[in-house]
């Protein structure tokens, strides 16, 4: 297993696909050491050069990529285009602009060039960090085509017959709400889907094929206890109905999610996996899980 080491990983592309020279210019650059490590963005688009380097050493039978709420994987999804919105974007043309001059000569010129634009944008941002910035652009340009290229490859690799986009989500409103529009994006673009697992579901006896108090009923039966007169055997009776009472209310409740987000996708598989009594946090809770997975 590794967690993705944003900067890192823009590093390691950085020098693989420049010279030596070009890499260290790069580098040294401020406007590259704030964007490979803290700009919005870059971690997706790592993300898929990092994929795309797991993919291409061709040393593992299985990837799985763990995303985070599908919001942030519609991100990943999306690093793609948006590179390309930014490869073709008016800045990066502006900034990739041959220079004749360094310093305020080279501002005069971007300046006649696109008139009050760039004279607001050198207000706002300060004429260092347009230098920075250009730099860094102009450093980077050669690999501009190289990392739209391998995006690219990438997001068709995500589409290809051996990928397979598994959803899960709680049951929950805006869980399921997530998942659905996840779900619809995916079948939008022409993704792969395996199936949606609904995570920590509570089940009864009822819920499992064997009859079963409803939470109403026992609610019910509960408080005609409370009416009686109190006994040791009335009170235990009273307080197991109370807690069967929060155990069927959140099964119910479960289930109708389920059979709602079913009802709106009835193409999609769907697999449930009960809520366990404790966190599941090694790998003993994992092959617990994925037990149950398999008999399901």
């Amino acid at each position: 297993a590794m967690m993705l080491d944003m900067k890192r990983t823009f590093d390691e592309v950085v020098s693989e696909h420049s010279t030596p020279e070009r890499a260290e210019a790069i580098f040294d650059n401020p406007f590259y050491q704030s964007l490979s490590s803290s700009f919005a963005g870059t971690q997706e688009y790592m993300a898929m050069e990092k994929l795309g380097q797991l993919v291409a050493a061709a040393e593992w039978d299985l990837i799985v990529v763990d995303t985070p709420p599908s919001r942030s994987a519609l991100d990943f999804l999306d690093a793609p285009h948006r590179l390309g919105r930014f490869l073709d974007g008016k800045m990066i043309r502006l900034l990739t602009m041959p220079a004749r001059a360094g310093g305020k000569a080279y501002l005069r010129v971007v300046t006649a060039s696109v008139g009050v634009f760039a004279k607001v944008f050198t207000r706002v941002l300060g004429g260092d960090l347009i230098r920075d910035l250009s730099s860094f652009v102009a450093a980077l340009e050669s690999m501009f085509g190289g990392f739209r290229e391998r995006a690219q490859h990438t997001y068709e690799l995500l589409k290809s017959p051996g990928t397979a986009f598994v959803v899960v989500a709680a049951p929950e409103p805006d869980a399921l709400r997530e998942a659905s529009y996840f779900v619809e994006r995916l079948s939008a673009e022409r993704m792969p889907l395996a199936g949606l697992v609904i995570n920590r579901v509570h089940h009864t006896a009822a819920s499992s094929g064997a009859p079963a108090l409803s939470a109403a009923r026992a609610e019910a039966a509960a408080d005609l206890l409370a009416t009686r007169p109190a006994t040791e055997a009335g009170s235990l009776a009273e307080a197991a109905l109370r807690v069967h009472v929060e155990i069927a209310s959140a099964a119910e409740h479960d289930a109708r999610m389920a059979k709602r987000f079913c009802a709106a996708h009835p193409e999609v598989a769907v697999v449930e996996v009960p809520a366990l009594p404790v966190d599941v946090h090694d790998l003993d809770g994992l092959r617990t899980i994925g037990e149950l997975l398999s008999k399901r």
